[in-house]
């Protein structure tokens, strides 16, 4: 598998209080198995589905074990360059949450958060390419900014990676969508007052199942939160959660679709 092309989401991992906790709830909830904890990169472990890589989970690095934080999902984008994504970043009015970083020959790193406050990798490969499968149940299939401050997120992400950005017309929400070529890669939705104000800007997450109302149950069995859904859709039957220990993720049944997909056109 080649790297994928600058400003691909790339891989998704979490870091958790309760990292057997974590592997007890997605096991059973996406059907995910995990390799060893790589005790050399703070006990990073990768989730895997059918054999091949589809995220990681990590405990709290040390000193920060009793520390409050929330945990929340981290999607990466591809870079051939992090050093220069970084420059890129710092151009755009971003900030640098953890600087470019060499993590052993499997690649280089940061962590930054866009002019809103939504919170981002960038992952330049060397041996570790990203997701090995996805699209498919139990990987990574969708992504989208929920941001308080849209304006900031749809010049801000361009300014970083080669996106175009479109619009989805509709009287309902304002959704835009970022392309790379002809292909949607993520979206971006504003967030309402239906979000509380003490929930930050963040990048959600959406993993391909194959029934998503069997998921919404496994979910509540093993006492995550329902945030929304399931609802259909033309793109499929989804559902928005958090997981027990806050971080938010969604579910998408992508062969039950309802209705036309919306028409979308050059953003303004």
């Amino acid at each position: 598998m080649a790297a994928q092309p600058e400003g691909t989401p790339c891989w998704a991992d979490a870091m958790f209080t309760d990292v057997e906790g974590a592997k007890r709830f997605y096991g059973d909830v996406l059907g995910w198995t995990f390799g060893e904890a790589a005790s050399e990169f703070g006990n990073y472990t990768q989730a895997y589905s059918g054999g091949k890589a589809v995220a990681a989970v990590v405990p709290p690095m040390p000193g920060q074990e009793g520390q409050e934080s929330r945990s929340a999902w981290y999607l990466y984008f591809a870079s051939p360059d992090v050093a220069a994504t970084a420059a890129k970043i710092r151009d755009a009015g971003g900030q640098m949450l953890m600087e470019p970083a060499q993590v052993g020959d499997f690649g280089s790193m940061l962590l930054a958060k866009d002019p809103g406050g939504v919170a981002f990798g960038v992952w330049q490969a060397g041996s570790h390419e990203g997701f090995e499968k996805r699209g498919e149940p139990g990987a990574f299939t969708w992504a989208e900014v929920f941001t308080r401050e849209p304006a900031k997120s749809d010049a801000f992400f361009p300014a970083v990676f080669p996106y175009k950005v479109k619009r989805m017309e509709s009287d309902e929400v304002d959704y835009k969508l970022f392309n790379l070529g002809d292909d949607p890669v993520m979206g971006r939705m504003t967030m309402t007052d239906d979000f509380p104000p003490e929930v930050p800007p963040f990048i959600g997450v959406y993993f391909a199942v194959d029934d998503c109302d069997a998921v919404v149950a496994k979910v509540a069995k093993h006492g995550g939160v329902l945030r929304f859904g399931p609802m259909d859709s033309p793109f499929g039957r989804f559902a928005a959660f958090t997981d027990p220990q806050g971080a938010a993720f969604s579910v998408i049944d992508m062969t039950t679709t309802v209705g036309d997909m919306p028409k979308i056109s050059d953003a303004s």
